[in-house]
């Protein structure tokens, strides 16, 4: 008897590798999406950035000229006003004079803040540039692994089956069944040790009887409570 639970522990690790197997098959699909996903938002991000400072170096630009263009306009009014004979004249002249300066005062101020945010955006973009190529380098290198690991699992399932056959094989059918019945019920982990008299599953306590009954080990013995087959390990189990 001890030999088919030494076997039915063999065979609960051969089918939690198999188990790891399928759900990789599932997780490792949405590992590789989030990976790409992530240089793709990366990439995104950066060149929205390059834009916006493209759009603002313009607008800078922009700005620089209007103000030329007023401080022009300014200029020649101002030398008008050696000419000016009335006072009509010399009110009108005025009054267009402070509003040009005003135009300035605003742009200059406008050029300014542009002139803030242009500086503040190239800082971000080569903080970006230096992030997305962090990502690149990091991500592409997590692909191939986990690529590596998608090739590999058809193969590993196919050894893991046979090598779960190669042990079935010697496990008679009314135990197997047990197994199979047990792990089933409980989601994968059929077999477990007495841990301190109680049941390694259901963490039940156990009648004395049932202990001794265990520790003869001349058959497979179930939990009462949860039905997981149980076994007793001196190291464990006292």
């Amino acid at each position: 008897m001890a030999s088919d639970l030494e076997l039915l522990l063999k065979l609960q690790v051969i089918d939690y590798d198999i188990g790891e197997l399928e759900r990789s098959k599932e997780y490792l699909p949405d590992m590789m999406e989030n990976l790409n996903r992530e240089m793709e938002e990366s990439g995104k991000k950066l060149e929205e950035t390059k834009n916006l400072l493209d759009e603002t170096r313009v607008k800078q630009n922009e700005l620089e000229t209007d103000i030329g263009v007023k401080e022009a306009e300014l200029q020649k009014y101002q030398q008008q006003m050696m000419s000016i004979k009335t006072n009509k004249e010399y009110d009108a002249l005025v009054a267009e004079i402070d509003s040009i300066k005003e135009t300035i005062s605003q742009k200059e101020t406008e050029l300014l803040e542009t002139i803030e945010k242009v500086g503040n955006l190239e800082k971000e973009v080569k903080e970006l540039e230096a992030k997305s190529v962090e990502i690149l380098d990091n991500n592409t290198k997590q692909l191939s692994i986990l690529q590596e690991k998608v090739d590999s699992i058809g193969d590993t399932m196919s050894s893991k089956e046979k090598e779960r056959q190669s042990v079935v094989i010697n496990i008679s059918k009314p135990i197997m069944s047990v197994y199979e019945r047990v792990r089933r019920g409980k989601g994968g982990q059929a077999v477990v040790v007495v841990k301190k008299r109680a049941c390694g599953a259901c963490f039940k306590a156990l009648t004395p009887h049932k202990v001794q009954e265990v520790k003869r080990a001349d058959k497979i013995y179930t939990c009462d409570s949860c039905g997981a087959i149980i076994y007793w390990d001196e190291d464990v189990s006292n």
